[in-house]
């Protein structure tokens, strides 16, 4: 795989360093962060209880619409899996809002975008 880390701004890189520290402190299996339309951020991890789950981007769209956002600049997911849903951001954001895919370590792999709901 292509590591696209390089080629990150620096609003971006921040994302990644977001996500990955608060992957690594709730040692969870993802770990994700968002810009919201006023530049603010907001980071989580993923959730996996008997009655609750949650992947990392999910917990960070409720935040965001919770804390009054109007709608996402970007996205960053790290985890282990291959597939990283976006539906919930999309529904939130709308189509064409960059996420960024990158392993535990934070080297991105993959770039993709939401998508028309």
């Amino acid at each position: 795989m292509t590591d696209l880390s390089a080629d990150l701004d620096a609003e971006d890189a921040k994302l990644v360093t977001l996500a990955r520290a608060t992957r690594t402190r709730a040692r969870a299996r993802e770990g994700a962060a968002v810009r919201d339309l006023d530049g603010r951020t907001y980071a989580a991890a993923s959730i996996r209880l008997p009655n609750l789950r949650l992947s990392g981007l999910e917990v960070c769209v409720a935040m965001a619409i919770s804390s009054g956002s109007t709608g996402l600049e970007a996205a960053v997911v790290l985890t282990d899996g291959d597939f990283v849903d976006v539906k919930a951001t999309s529904d939130f954001a709308g189509p064409d809002v960059p996420v960024l895919i990158g392993d535990a370590d934070g080297a991105i792999h993959t770039r993709q975008t939401t998508r028309a709901v």
